[in-house]
């Protein structure tokens, strides 16, 4: 805390009452440091205020059990240790003792944090376990292995130049130039060696072995696993045009975000084909950097298809309000140069490309395995794979989705987090349900979208409050039944819809 900050609320040690607290949390601090007060039933406890994740502020959050969930990307912390016990945060908070002097509260002596588990130096096992895949889905695992006290080794293979990052900022903040890149990296390089995770980058694995239980890298070396994961990915979908081979740049990697930044350093206009969610997310952060930005796209209106009309008409308006120039129900059928011809006839002149057409899943190690795909690879509730020992997580798996009775694939940061963390605890024999219900959040320049659920298709949109307005909650149902939810500033109604959808579910 710098010194200039003074502390929240009341001084804890001397003392609240009940009578003080506001829907059951009470801002105050100990010494320097700010502490929330959280009623959870009989008990209170005490608690860091702002989520280890992007600083999201607790005491507007929603309280489960003995659990908080941050408003703002859905973290989930334990009041009674602090951990972290949904992604995306990762890092546990501080914890205080409570104590009550017949009607007060008293705050005073924060708890020592849990410590990791050392399993893995003090007592290992001859098993294997091989990650192929630096993700989200493939660090959560690694992460969530070593959490659990496995002690075998751990091989992660990523064919990624760059340590596992925080992906989403890399069309948000860092690419909008707000965030400095050391603050990408989900841990530091100095965390793979203290616990023991072999992570090997720019290393690509060719083959996989079933029967052998082994897998083949490119440059001819072979690892035994006893169990595996298979976390790849998804990767952009090119261009086939005439023309795709000029340069441009597609979103996807740390490399890809620098490659951006850098030709935007020296760039007047920008082209970005897609108004996916990448798309418009690179469209506003290239904005920031005061570039002049075109968006050509097929649909009539964007994100349409999975947020609706009216909320692709308030963003489009959104994005026309901050500058960018919009060519929809159009495609661009050649590049030449800096030359952009649309199907229309118009000619776009573009000294910078992005193309953010969508993403395929990298299905070509599964099927090489002889896995069971459809449109993905398809897992059990388990994220277990056709092949018992074999799971799958992340952009690539295809799972029975207790809340739409679908299996579905989706391509979520948090999802993929999630995943990790439950085929890691299977890995281990756990025999846990993957139940979790899908989230993400998009930031368009200063307006956060949350969704929970999932709606491949709906017929009914039910509006509260205003799109317009910027603060509202939509109700995405089929057949009358709520398959999802997306809020602007309505954060705590959105934590209580994803509630409800868990309650609900199977």
């Amino acid at each position: 805390m710098s010194e200039d900050k003074k502390p929240s609320g009341p001084d804890l040690t001397t003392g609240v009452s009940l009578a003080d607290f506001k829907d059951g949390k009470l801002l105050g601090h100990v010494g320097s440091e700010d502490v929330l007060l959280v009623q959870a039933g009989s008990e209170i406890f005490a608690i860091e205020p702002a989520c280890s994740h992007y600083h999201g502020p607790l005491a507007d959050g929603l309280v489960v059990g003995d659990t908080i969930r941050c408003p703002w990307h859905h973290a989930c912390f334990s009041l009674r240790t602090g951990e972290a016990s949904r992604p995306p945060a990762l890092n546990a908070l501080a914890v205080w003792e409570v104590t009550r002097d017949q009607d007060r509260i008293l705050v005073q002596r924060k708890r020592e944090a849990p410590k990791p588990s050392a399993a893995h130096r003090t007592a290992p096992t001859p098993e294997k376990f091989v990650i192929v895949g630096g993700g989200a889905a493939g660090f959560a695992a690694a992460e969530t292995l070593r959490r659990e006290g496995f002690a075998g080794a751990i091989t992660m293979l990523s064919n990624d130049g760059a340590m596992p990052v925080d992906r989403p900022n890399l069309s948000k903040d860092y690419l909008a130039g707000n965030a400095p890149e050391d603050w990408l990296p989900l841990r530091g390089e100095d965390y793979y060696q203290s616990t023991g995770i072999d992570l090997r980058l720019n290393t690509n694995v060719v083959r996989i072995d079933p029967r052998a239980r082994r897998v083949t890298l490119a440059n001819g070396d072979s690892l035994p696993f006893d169990r595996l994961l298979l976390a790849t990915g998804a990767e952009p979908v090119k261009l086939q045009i005439p023309g795709a081979e000029q340069p441009h740049h597609t979103l996807r990697s740390v490399a890809d975000s620098r490659a951006i930044i850098k030709a935007a350093g020296s760039a007047k206009r920008a082209l970005v084909i897609g108004a996916s969610f990448i798309g418009l997310e690179v469209a506003a952060s290239l904005r920031a950097r005061k570039l002049d930005v075109h968006v050509v796209a097929p649909e009539e209106r964007p994100m349409q298809k999975v947020l609706g009309p009216e909320m692709g008409d308030f963003i489009r308006a959104l994005h026309e309000e901050n500058g960018v120039n919009f060519h929809l129900e159009d495609t661009v059928e050649r590049l030449d140069g800096t030359r952009a011809t649309l199907k229309s006839g118009a000619v776009i002149e573009a000294d910078l490309v992005v193309v953010g057409i969508g993403v395929k899943p990298r299905l070509a190690l599964a099927e090489q395995a002889g896995l069971a795909a459809d449109r993905g690879v398809s897992v059990t509730e388990y994220l277990e794979t056709s092949v018992a020992g074999i799971f799958a997580a992340g952009d690539i798996a295809r799972w029975p989705d207790p809340h739409s009775r679908h299996t579905i694939r989706v391509e979520h940061w948090v999802v993929a987090e999630r995943q990790g963390q439950t085929a890691a605890r299977n890995m281990l024999g756990r025999r846990e349900r993957f139940d979790a219900v899908p989230f993400f959040w998009s930031q368009h320049y200063d307006v956060p979208i949350n969704y929970v659920g999932h709606a491949e298709s709906f017929d009914e949109v039910a509006i509260d409050g205003s799109i317009s307005g910027k603060d509202c909650l939509l109700k995405y149902r089929k057949g009358g039944h709520v398959l999802a939810v997306a809020s602007i500033y309505r954060d705590l109604d959105n934590l209580k819809a994803e509630l409800e959808m868990e309650r609900s579910r199977g």
